[in-house]
This record gives C-alpha cells, sequence and structure tokens, in this order.
C-alpha cells in the first residue's frame, strides 16, 4: 500500500460551507425556497449572464436546455464524443438523434469545420463541450450556428470560472449548462444549472425543472382563487433544494480562489512535465483562460504504452483516471448503430490520455509528490 491516497479530484470544502448548510438546515426552506433564487443571483452575478436557473444535477441542467430549445424527435444535436455520456443522453431522452464529430487534436474540444461538415436538414443545435476545462472555440461555433440558423449550446460542466477572449463562461452561448457535482469547481453534492441571456428561454427550464407548473397569475389560463395553479408541459423534478442552495453560494464566494489554485497546479505541472517527449501536455490557446477542471497528460508513440503508465500511477497511490471513453464506443451506442473510426482523433485522444490529480485542496507537498511519482512513472514506464 502507497504511503498516501491522492485521487484526480475531490471537493473542498470548509466550516464556513457547513456553517451555511446548518443555517439552512434550521430554517423554514429544506427544498426550493429563498436560498435558492439567491444562489442564482450569485451565478448570475459571477459569470454575467442574464438569467440562472439551478436545477438537480448537470444532466437534469442538459436536458432541460435541450427541451427548452424546442428539442423532439427527428432533431439532431452535433457534439462532441469526448464528454461524459450525459451531453448525449439528455438528447436521447427527448427522442433526438446525437451526432458526434471529431475534436481538435492538441485540445480535445469540437473541431468546428467538423461541425460544418456534419450539418444536415435535421440538425437543431450544436453542443459544445469545455474539455477539461477549456473553452471551445465559440467565436467559429456561433458563426456557423448563424449562418445555418442553429441554436449553440455549451456544455460547460468543467469551465466555470473560465473565460474566453475576456469573456465569461455562461456568456458565450444560447444556454450553457453547468455541474456542481463534487469533483468540479465548485459544488452543492449534485447540481447544474442553466445559464442564458434569454429570458423566455430560463422561464420554460423553471417550468421544466418543477413539473411544468405555472403559478404566475400573468400566464395562467384562468384564475379560480389564490390557490390557483396550473401544469402547462410535461415537466420533471429536476429542482435543487436550499441546502444544496445555500452550500452552492458559499463555494461560490470561493471560485476564484478556487480557479488560483488549479491554475496554479496546471502551471507546475506543465513546467515540470515539459521536458519529456513521451508525452504531451494540455494544449492552451493564447486567447483562452482555462478553469483546469481536469489535467490530462497523454502518452506518445505506442498508445498502448497508456495501460502500465495508468497502472502504475494507481499502485503508486495516484487516482488517476480516463476521461473518456468516447460516447460512441460505449455498447448502448454501439447498439444504436455508432461505431469506432468515426471520431478517429478523438478515439485516439482517449486512447492515449490520463488524468492526473488536480484539485483546489491539494497542498504543495501533494502535488510535488505527485511530480515526483508521475516523472518517475514516464522514465520507467511510458520512456
Amino acid at each position: 500500500m502507497p504511503d498516501r491516497q491522492i485521487p484526480y479530484g475531490r471537493q473542498r470544502l470548509d466550516d464556513d460551507d457547513v456553517d451555511a448548510v446548518v443555517q439552512a438546515l434550521r430554517s423554514d426552506f429544506l427544498t426550493i425556497g429563498p436560498r435558492v433564487a439567491a444562489f442564482e443571483r450569485d451565478l448570475e452575478r459571477v459569470t454575467g449572464a442574464a438569467h440562472a436557473v439551478v436545477l438537480s444535477s448537470g444532466t437534469a441542467a442538459l436536458h432541460a436546455a435541450y427541451a427548452a430549445i424546442g428539442l423532439g424527435p427527428g432533431d439532431e444535436i452535433i457534439t462532441s464524443p469526448l464528454t461524459f455520456a450525459a451531453t448525449a443522453n439528455a438528447a436521447l431522452y427527448l427522442g433526438a438523434r446525437p451526432v458526434f464529430v471529431d475534436v481538435n487534436p492538441s485540445t480535445g474540444n469540437i473541431d468546428p469545420g467538423a461541425v460544418e461538415a456534419a450539418i444536415t436538414p435535421a440538425t437543431k443545435a450544436i453542443v459544445a463541450v469545455d474539455f477539461a476545462g477549456l473553452p471551445a472555440d465559440y467565436d467559429a461555433l456561433r458563426e456557423i450556428a448563424q449562418r445555418h440558423g442553429l441554436s449553440l449550446l455549451s456544455d460547460a460542466a468543467h469551465s466555470l470560472g473560465a473565460t474566453y477572449r475576456g469573456r465569461s463562461v455562461g456568456t458565450l452561448a444560447d444556454a450553457t449548462t453547468l455541474s456542481f457535482h463534487p469533483v468540479k469547481v465548485i459544488t452543492t453534492g449534485e447540481g447544474g444549472a442553466v445559464l442564458t441571456a434569454d429570458p423566455d428561454l430560463a422561464e420554460r427550464v423553471r417550468g421544466f425543472r418543477s413539473h411544468g407548473i405555472v403559478r404566475d397569475p400573468a400566464r395562467l389560463r384562468r384564475v379560480d382563487g389564490a390557490w390557483h395553479h396550473e401544469m402547462q408541459s410535461l415537466g420533471y423534478n429536476y429542482r435543487l433544494t436550499d441546502l444544496q442552495a445555500a452550500l452552492g453560494s458559499s463555494q461560490l464566494r470561493k471560485l476564484d480562489r478556487f480557479i488560483e489554485r488549479r491554475r496554479a497546479i496546471a502551471t507546475r505541472y506543465q513546467d515540470a512535465f515539459a521536458p519529456f517527449d513521451s508525452v504531451m501536455r494540455p494544449s492552451v490557446p493564447a486567447w483562452a483562460e482555462p478553469a483546469w477542471h481536469l489535467y490530462v497528460l497523454r502518452v506518445a508513440g505506442d498508445p498502448a504504452r497508456r495501460r502500465p503508465f495508468f497502472e502504475h500511477l494507481r499502485a503508486a497511490g495516484l487516482g488517476v483516471q480516463l476521461h473518456y471513453i468516447p460516447v460512441h464506443l460505449h455498447p448502448y451506442y454501439e447498439d444504436l448503430g455508432y461505431r469506432r473510426g468515426m471520431c478517429p482523433i478523438a478515439e485516439d485522444f482517449s486512447a492515449r490520455s490520463v488524468s492526473i490529480p488536480i484539485f483546489p485542496g491539494l497542498t504543495d507537498d501533494d502535488v510535488e509528490y505527485v511530480v515526483v511519482v508521475v516523472s518517475r512513472a514516464i522514465e520507467e514506464v511510458v520512456g
């Protein structure tokens, strides 16, 4: 058993986070209440988005955003296979079809040229994924979307706190979805959000997260009394609780500090692994400031060397991980007719990848331990 165990990511919770949740527990609201509205305002302030709607998970946020743009049977979304399955699954929930296109070989982000080539009359939306916390090329994607009359969505589960050409994630697409899972930049335990400048889209998301029920008198078809409410569309119970929102607001106050620490760790890794030609470090365009949700090394040369490299790091106590098995290679998607070879660059990117530890709670000593262990593994295993 190694001297220490360091996961690839984990939440950072302080006493003020615990206090915020305890105060919520002692309040009159446990489920959706004033702290949910406060968390939404906090997200709007931090990201610059005009409207924020929080939901029970990042997957719920994707599902709600897709529904809000009218995605349905016969429609297609164009997205990246280098993502968690939820990005595509949420389209299937609505009867739509995900179309996977290849990625930039340096960044792992969706290739705008591949997007353009995949557009058909059935295409409804382009869904970018900010892989590892690096924003996609939104100017290029926006131009394509506008020219073809498509919605542009951003799966920014990795990139809260990042910027693209000086603009904040949350303001770059028609709708942006976030995740607050414990390994993400901030956490609410489980949770997600949709950010948008469109008030009508935001209202549709709010209805979707709460059974499609409307209580606003101005929107009711009839008013029978103060108790009256109406289910005007089919929705789900995707509500975030006040307990989770209290934690979210507390975490959000530390976002700048969390991002600063992630960037410091990434800078140390970039410097430490620069001398090694046998691994490829993350590539960051000059126009982006990533959130560094992940730090992904890729083995050069023969991708078969990834497995012993991965296993060596695990044996040394590093909880390294793979991000991601391309979605179209999962058995469920293979059963739908998707096949290996559809996105060869993404497949090769995945076959070489290892995510090493990066999260704000890493001490300087932890970081140096990771550097020593990974460097030794590169020398001894990768070559």
